[in-house]
Protein backbone atom coordinates (compact mmCIF):
# COMPACT_ATOMS: atom_id res chain seq x y z
CA UNK A 1 0.00 0.00 0.00
CA UNK A 2 1.42 3.37 -1.03
CA UNK A 3 2.33 5.85 1.69
CA UNK A 4 1.49 9.22 0.15
CA UNK A 5 3.21 11.17 2.91
CA UNK A 6 6.39 9.14 2.43
CA UNK A 7 6.12 9.72 -1.32
CA UNK A 8 5.72 13.44 -0.73
CA UNK A 9 8.75 13.54 1.51
CA UNK A 10 10.78 11.51 -1.00
CA UNK A 11 9.83 14.04 -3.69
CA UNK A 12 11.61 16.75 -1.73
CA UNK A 13 8.66 18.30 0.11
CA UNK A 14 9.05 18.91 3.85
CA UNK A 15 5.75 18.18 5.60
CA UNK A 16 4.90 20.58 8.41
CA UNK A 17 1.85 20.68 10.68
CA UNK A 18 -0.11 23.93 10.75
CA UNK A 19 -1.17 23.61 14.36
CA UNK A 20 0.16 23.55 17.92
CA UNK A 21 -1.48 23.26 21.32
CA UNK A 22 -0.55 22.37 24.87
CA UNK A 23 -2.84 19.34 24.67
CA UNK A 24 -1.15 18.11 21.48
CA UNK A 25 2.19 18.43 23.24
CA UNK A 26 1.37 16.87 26.59
CA UNK A 27 -0.50 13.95 25.03
CA UNK A 28 2.53 13.09 22.91
CA UNK A 29 0.51 13.58 19.71
CA UNK A 30 3.09 15.86 18.07
CA UNK A 31 5.85 13.35 18.77
CA UNK A 32 3.66 10.62 17.24
CA UNK A 33 3.10 12.68 14.09
CA UNK A 34 6.85 13.19 13.78
CA UNK A 35 7.38 9.46 14.17
CA UNK A 36 4.50 8.16 12.04
CA UNK A 37 3.35 10.91 9.64
CA UNK A 38 6.65 12.39 8.39
CA UNK A 39 6.05 15.71 10.16
CA UNK A 40 9.29 17.70 10.26
CA UNK A 41 8.09 21.16 11.30
CA UNK A 42 5.28 23.19 12.86
CA UNK A 43 3.69 26.53 12.07
CA UNK A 44 1.55 28.60 14.41
CA UNK A 45 -0.39 31.85 14.18
CA UNK A 46 -2.68 33.89 16.46
CA UNK A 47 -5.76 31.96 15.30
CA UNK A 48 -4.18 28.65 16.27
CA UNK A 49 -3.21 29.89 19.75
CA UNK A 50 -6.61 31.47 20.33
CA UNK A 51 -8.32 28.17 19.55
CA UNK A 52 -5.89 26.18 21.71
CA UNK A 53 -6.31 28.44 24.73
CA UNK A 54 -10.11 28.49 24.55
CA UNK A 55 -10.43 24.70 24.84
CA UNK A 56 -9.77 22.27 27.68
CA UNK A 57 -7.71 22.66 30.85
CA UNK A 58 -4.16 22.29 29.54
CA UNK A 59 -3.25 25.90 30.38
CA UNK A 60 -4.87 26.05 33.84
CA UNK A 61 -1.75 25.49 35.96
CA UNK A 62 0.30 28.11 34.15
CA UNK A 63 -2.62 30.55 34.16
CA UNK A 64 -2.92 30.14 37.94
CA UNK A 65 0.80 30.88 38.37
CA UNK A 66 0.56 33.94 36.12
CA UNK A 67 -2.46 35.19 38.05
CA UNK A 68 -0.69 34.69 41.38
CA UNK A 69 2.27 36.71 40.09
CA UNK A 70 -0.03 39.51 38.96
CA UNK A 71 1.18 39.37 35.35
CA UNK A 72 -0.69 41.56 32.90
CA UNK A 73 -2.46 39.97 29.98
CA UNK A 74 0.20 40.88 27.42
CA UNK A 75 2.99 39.26 29.41
CA UNK A 76 0.77 36.29 30.15
CA UNK A 77 -0.12 35.65 26.51
CA UNK A 78 3.54 35.70 25.53
CA UNK A 79 4.47 33.38 28.40
CA UNK A 80 1.73 30.92 27.46
CA UNK A 81 2.68 30.93 23.78
CA UNK A 82 6.42 30.73 24.42
CA UNK A 83 5.91 27.69 26.65
CA UNK A 84 4.21 25.80 23.81
CA UNK A 85 6.67 26.94 21.14
CA UNK A 86 9.70 26.04 23.26
CA UNK A 87 8.21 22.60 23.99
CA UNK A 88 7.48 22.12 20.30
CA UNK A 89 11.07 23.06 19.47
CA UNK A 90 12.29 20.46 21.94
CA UNK A 91 10.08 17.75 20.38
CA UNK A 92 11.48 18.60 16.94
CA UNK A 93 15.10 19.09 17.99
CA UNK A 94 16.09 15.64 16.75
CA UNK A 95 14.76 16.48 13.28
CA UNK A 96 16.63 19.79 13.37
CA UNK A 97 19.89 18.06 14.21
CA UNK A 98 19.38 15.25 11.68
CA UNK A 99 18.69 17.72 8.83
CA UNK A 100 21.49 20.12 9.77
CA UNK A 101 18.99 22.83 10.65
CA UNK A 102 16.92 22.65 7.48
CA UNK A 103 13.81 21.25 9.18
CA UNK A 104 12.74 20.62 12.76
CA UNK A 105 11.51 24.20 13.08
CA UNK A 106 8.62 25.79 14.94
CA UNK A 107 7.28 29.18 13.82
CA UNK A 108 6.15 31.88 16.26
CA UNK A 109 4.45 35.02 14.93
CA UNK A 110 5.02 38.60 16.01
CA UNK A 111 2.02 40.57 17.23
CA UNK A 112 0.01 41.21 14.02
CA UNK A 113 -1.05 44.63 15.31
CA UNK A 114 2.48 45.88 14.54
CA UNK A 115 2.57 44.46 11.00
CA UNK A 116 2.93 47.97 9.59
CA UNK A 117 5.63 49.15 12.01
CA UNK A 118 9.14 48.13 10.97
CA UNK A 119 10.99 49.06 14.15
CA UNK A 120 8.49 47.44 16.52
CA UNK A 121 8.47 44.27 14.43
CA UNK A 122 12.26 43.97 14.62
CA UNK A 123 12.26 44.67 18.35
CA UNK A 124 9.59 42.05 19.00
CA UNK A 125 11.30 39.49 16.76
CA UNK A 126 14.47 39.82 18.79
CA UNK A 127 12.52 39.60 22.06
CA UNK A 128 10.68 36.43 21.02
CA UNK A 129 13.92 34.86 19.81
CA UNK A 130 15.44 35.54 23.24
CA UNK A 131 12.30 34.40 25.10
CA UNK A 132 12.04 30.97 23.43
CA UNK A 133 15.82 30.51 23.30
CA UNK A 134 15.92 27.59 20.88
CA UNK A 135 18.01 27.42 17.69
CA UNK A 136 15.21 25.69 15.78
CA UNK A 137 12.79 28.59 16.12
CA UNK A 138 11.42 30.69 13.27
CA UNK A 139 10.02 34.15 13.94
CA UNK A 140 7.08 34.83 11.63
CA UNK A 141 6.96 38.29 10.09
CA UNK A 142 4.18 39.38 7.70
CA UNK A 143 5.32 40.38 4.21
CA UNK A 144 3.76 43.83 4.37
CA UNK A 145 5.66 46.75 2.81
CA UNK A 146 6.83 47.69 6.29
CA UNK A 147 7.64 44.07 7.01
CA UNK A 148 10.19 43.83 4.21
CA UNK A 149 12.92 45.91 5.92
CA UNK A 150 12.03 44.20 9.20
CA UNK A 151 12.74 40.82 7.59
CA UNK A 152 16.17 41.99 6.43
CA UNK A 153 17.05 43.57 9.79
CA UNK A 154 15.91 40.52 11.76
CA UNK A 155 17.99 38.16 9.63
CA UNK A 156 20.93 40.57 9.93
CA UNK A 157 20.71 40.09 13.69
CA UNK A 158 21.12 36.33 13.27
CA UNK A 159 17.44 35.51 13.85
CA UNK A 160 15.75 32.90 11.65
CA UNK A 161 12.60 34.11 9.88
CA UNK A 162 9.41 32.66 8.42
CA UNK A 163 7.97 35.34 6.14
CA UNK A 164 4.20 35.02 6.16
CA UNK A 165 1.15 36.34 4.28
CA UNK A 166 2.67 36.37 0.79
CA UNK A 167 0.07 36.44 -1.96
CA UNK A 168 1.62 38.16 -4.98
CA UNK A 169 4.54 37.30 -7.22
CA UNK A 170 5.81 40.89 -7.07
CA UNK A 171 5.82 40.88 -3.27
CA UNK A 172 7.50 37.48 -3.26
CA UNK A 173 10.35 38.91 -5.35
CA UNK A 174 10.78 41.64 -2.74
CA UNK A 175 10.72 39.07 0.06
CA UNK A 176 13.55 37.13 -1.56
CA UNK A 177 15.47 40.37 -2.05
CA UNK A 178 14.98 41.20 1.65
CA UNK A 179 16.30 37.73 2.49
CA UNK A 180 19.45 38.30 0.45
CA UNK A 181 19.91 41.77 1.99
CA UNK A 182 19.52 40.30 5.47
CA UNK A 183 21.92 37.44 4.91
CA UNK A 184 24.56 39.71 3.43
CA UNK A 185 24.24 41.96 6.45
CA UNK A 186 24.37 38.95 8.80
CA UNK A 187 27.62 37.91 7.16
CA UNK A 188 29.03 41.40 7.66
CA UNK A 189 27.89 41.24 11.30
CA UNK A 190 29.89 38.05 11.83
CA UNK A 191 27.00 35.58 12.15
CA UNK A 192 27.31 31.95 11.12
CA UNK A 193 25.10 31.88 8.02
CA UNK A 194 24.66 28.12 8.21
CA UNK A 195 22.63 28.54 11.43
CA UNK A 196 20.22 31.16 10.06
CA UNK A 197 17.16 29.68 8.39
CA UNK A 198 14.27 31.16 6.45
CA UNK A 199 11.13 30.14 4.60
CA UNK A 200 8.72 32.27 2.57
CA UNK A 201 5.09 31.36 3.22
CA UNK A 202 3.13 31.75 0.00
CA UNK A 203 -0.60 31.52 0.70
CA UNK A 204 -2.61 29.28 -1.57
CA UNK A 205 -6.31 28.54 -0.97
CA UNK A 206 -7.37 32.11 -0.20
CA UNK A 207 -6.42 33.11 -3.75
CA UNK A 208 -8.99 30.67 -5.18
CA UNK A 209 -11.62 31.75 -2.67
CA UNK A 210 -11.38 35.40 -3.72
CA UNK A 211 -11.00 34.84 -7.47
CA UNK A 212 -13.80 32.26 -7.56
CA UNK A 213 -16.05 34.77 -5.82
CA UNK A 214 -15.23 37.43 -8.41
CA UNK A 215 -15.73 35.03 -11.33
CA UNK A 216 -19.12 34.01 -9.97
CA UNK A 217 -20.16 37.64 -9.49
CA UNK A 218 -19.09 38.63 -13.00
CA UNK A 219 -20.33 35.50 -14.70
CA UNK A 220 -16.81 34.69 -15.84
CA UNK A 221 -15.78 31.32 -17.29
CA UNK A 222 -16.53 28.53 -14.85
CA UNK A 223 -13.56 26.51 -16.11
CA UNK A 224 -11.21 29.10 -14.59
CA UNK A 225 -12.47 28.51 -11.05
CA UNK A 226 -10.32 26.66 -8.54
CA UNK A 227 -7.13 26.95 -10.60
CA UNK A 228 -5.63 30.37 -9.85
CA UNK A 229 -4.10 29.50 -6.49
CA UNK A 230 -2.07 26.57 -7.82
CA UNK A 231 -0.97 28.54 -10.90
CA UNK A 232 0.09 31.46 -8.72
CA UNK A 233 2.17 29.19 -6.48
CA UNK A 234 3.70 27.36 -9.44
CA UNK A 235 4.89 30.68 -10.88
CA UNK A 236 6.25 31.62 -7.46
CA UNK A 237 8.50 28.56 -7.65
CA UNK A 238 9.70 29.73 -11.06
CA UNK A 239 10.68 33.04 -9.46
CA UNK A 240 12.42 31.13 -6.66
CA UNK A 241 14.44 29.11 -9.14
CA UNK A 242 15.68 32.27 -10.87
CA UNK A 243 16.72 34.07 -7.69
CA UNK A 244 18.50 31.07 -6.21
CA UNK A 245 20.48 30.51 -9.38
CA UNK A 246 21.88 34.06 -9.26
CA UNK A 247 25.50 34.98 -8.61
CA UNK A 248 24.35 37.00 -5.61
CA UNK A 249 22.90 33.89 -3.99
CA UNK A 250 25.84 31.70 -4.95
CA UNK A 251 28.19 34.01 -3.02
CA UNK A 252 26.06 33.57 0.10
CA UNK A 253 25.77 29.83 -0.45
CA UNK A 254 29.55 29.62 -0.65
CA UNK A 255 29.66 31.32 2.76
CA UNK A 256 27.43 28.59 4.22
CA UNK A 257 23.93 30.03 3.76
CA UNK A 258 20.93 27.81 3.10
CA UNK A 259 18.25 28.97 0.62
CA UNK A 260 15.01 30.54 1.74
CA UNK A 261 12.59 27.77 0.80
CA UNK A 262 9.07 28.40 -0.56
CA UNK A 263 6.45 27.24 1.93
CA UNK A 264 2.91 26.55 0.74
CA UNK A 265 0.53 27.85 3.42
CA UNK A 266 -3.26 27.90 3.66
CA UNK A 267 -3.40 24.48 2.01
CA UNK A 268 -6.74 23.37 3.43
CA UNK A 269 -9.41 23.43 0.70
CA UNK A 270 -12.12 25.99 1.40
CA UNK A 271 -14.56 24.80 -1.28
CA UNK A 272 -15.83 21.25 -0.59
CA UNK A 273 -16.33 20.76 -4.34
CA UNK A 274 -12.55 20.64 -4.80
CA UNK A 275 -10.22 17.72 -4.20
CA UNK A 276 -9.15 18.08 -0.57
CA UNK A 277 -5.56 17.19 -1.46
CA UNK A 278 -5.12 19.49 -4.48
CA UNK A 279 -3.07 22.17 -2.71
CA UNK A 280 -0.59 19.45 -1.78
CA UNK A 281 -0.35 17.04 -4.70
CA UNK A 282 -0.40 19.81 -7.34
CA UNK A 283 2.43 21.70 -5.62
CA UNK A 284 5.13 19.04 -5.41
CA UNK A 285 8.61 20.41 -6.07
CA UNK A 286 11.96 19.71 -4.50
CA UNK A 287 13.10 22.05 -1.76
CA UNK A 288 9.62 23.20 -0.74
CA UNK A 289 7.62 23.02 2.47
CA UNK A 290 3.89 22.28 2.70
CA UNK A 291 2.32 23.16 6.04
CA UNK A 292 -1.02 21.42 6.48
CA UNK A 293 -3.84 21.56 9.00
CA UNK A 294 -4.42 18.08 10.37
CA UNK A 295 -7.53 17.33 8.25
CA UNK A 296 -5.49 17.99 5.09
CA UNK A 297 -2.63 15.87 6.40
CA UNK A 298 -5.07 13.02 7.06
CA UNK A 299 -6.66 13.42 3.62
CA UNK A 300 -3.28 13.18 1.88
CA UNK A 301 -2.36 10.13 3.96
CA UNK A 302 -5.70 8.50 3.16
CA UNK A 303 -6.12 9.11 -0.56
CA UNK A 304 -3.50 11.54 -1.84
CA UNK A 305 -1.75 10.56 -5.07
CA UNK A 306 1.76 11.96 -5.35
CA UNK A 307 2.90 12.03 -8.98
CA UNK A 308 6.34 13.54 -8.50
CA UNK A 309 7.16 17.11 -9.55
CA UNK A 310 3.90 18.86 -10.53
CA UNK A 311 5.35 22.36 -10.66
CA UNK A 312 8.33 22.90 -12.93
CA UNK A 313 6.69 21.64 -16.13
CA UNK A 314 3.60 23.76 -15.50
CA UNK A 315 4.98 27.29 -15.84
CA UNK A 316 3.56 28.01 -19.31
CA UNK A 317 0.11 26.70 -18.40
CA UNK A 318 0.17 28.62 -15.12
CA UNK A 319 0.98 31.87 -16.89
CA UNK A 320 -1.72 31.21 -19.46
CA UNK A 321 -4.22 30.70 -16.65
CA UNK A 322 -3.38 34.09 -15.15
CA UNK A 323 -3.60 35.66 -18.62
CA UNK A 324 -7.03 34.09 -19.11
CA UNK A 325 -8.19 35.48 -15.77
CA UNK A 326 -7.03 38.93 -16.79
CA UNK A 327 -8.94 38.60 -20.06
CA UNK A 328 -11.99 37.62 -17.99
CA UNK A 329 -11.74 40.89 -16.06
CA UNK A 330 -10.00 39.64 -12.92
CA UNK A 331 -7.60 42.29 -11.58
CA UNK A 332 -4.77 40.20 -10.10
CA UNK A 333 -3.11 43.16 -8.35
CA UNK A 334 -6.37 44.14 -6.67
CA UNK A 335 -7.01 40.54 -5.58
CA UNK A 336 -3.62 40.07 -3.90
CA UNK A 337 -3.72 43.52 -2.27
CA UNK A 338 -7.14 42.76 -0.79
CA UNK A 339 -5.96 39.38 0.44
CA UNK A 340 -2.97 40.92 2.24
CA UNK A 341 -5.18 43.52 3.96
CA UNK A 342 -7.69 40.85 4.97
CA UNK A 343 -4.93 38.48 6.09
CA UNK A 344 -3.43 41.00 8.49
CA UNK A 345 -6.90 41.92 9.75
CA UNK A 346 -7.84 38.27 10.37
CA UNK A 347 -4.72 37.77 12.48
CA UNK A 348 -5.39 41.03 14.35
CA UNK A 349 -8.93 39.88 15.10
CA UNK A 350 -7.63 36.51 16.31
CA UNK A 351 -5.05 38.29 18.47
CA UNK A 352 -7.75 40.42 20.07
CA UNK A 353 -9.82 37.29 20.72
CA UNK A 354 -6.74 35.67 22.21
CA UNK A 355 -6.32 38.64 24.57
CA UNK A 356 -10.00 38.38 25.56
CA UNK A 357 -9.70 34.64 26.19
CA UNK A 358 -6.53 35.07 28.25
CA UNK A 359 -8.07 37.94 30.24
CA UNK A 360 -11.09 35.82 31.17
CA UNK A 361 -8.95 32.79 32.00
CA UNK A 362 -6.59 34.84 34.16
CA UNK A 363 -9.53 36.28 36.07
CA UNK A 364 -10.93 32.79 36.58
CA UNK A 365 -7.54 31.42 37.67
CA UNK A 366 -7.01 34.34 40.03
CA UNK A 367 -10.38 33.75 41.61
CA UNK A 368 -9.54 30.12 42.31
CA UNK A 369 -6.00 30.83 43.55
Amino acid sequence: MSDALADLSAAGVSIWLDDLSRERLRSGNLAELVKDKHIVGVTTNPSIFQKAMSEGDAYDDQLRDLALRGCDVGESVRALQAYDVRWGCDVLRGVYDATDGVDGRVSYEVDPRIAHDTDKTVAEAKALWWLVDRPNLYIKIPATKEGLPAIAQTLAAGVSVNVTLIFSLERYDKVMDAFLDGMEAAQQNGHDLSRIGSVASFFVSRVDTEIDKRLEKSGGPKELRGKAAIANAQLAYQHYEKVFASDRWKALEKAGAKPQRPLWASTGVKDPAYDDTQYVVELVATGTVNTMPEPTLDAVADHGVVRGDTVTAAYADAQQLLDDLKAAGIDYDDVVEQLEVEGVQKFEDAWNELIETATANLAKAGGSA
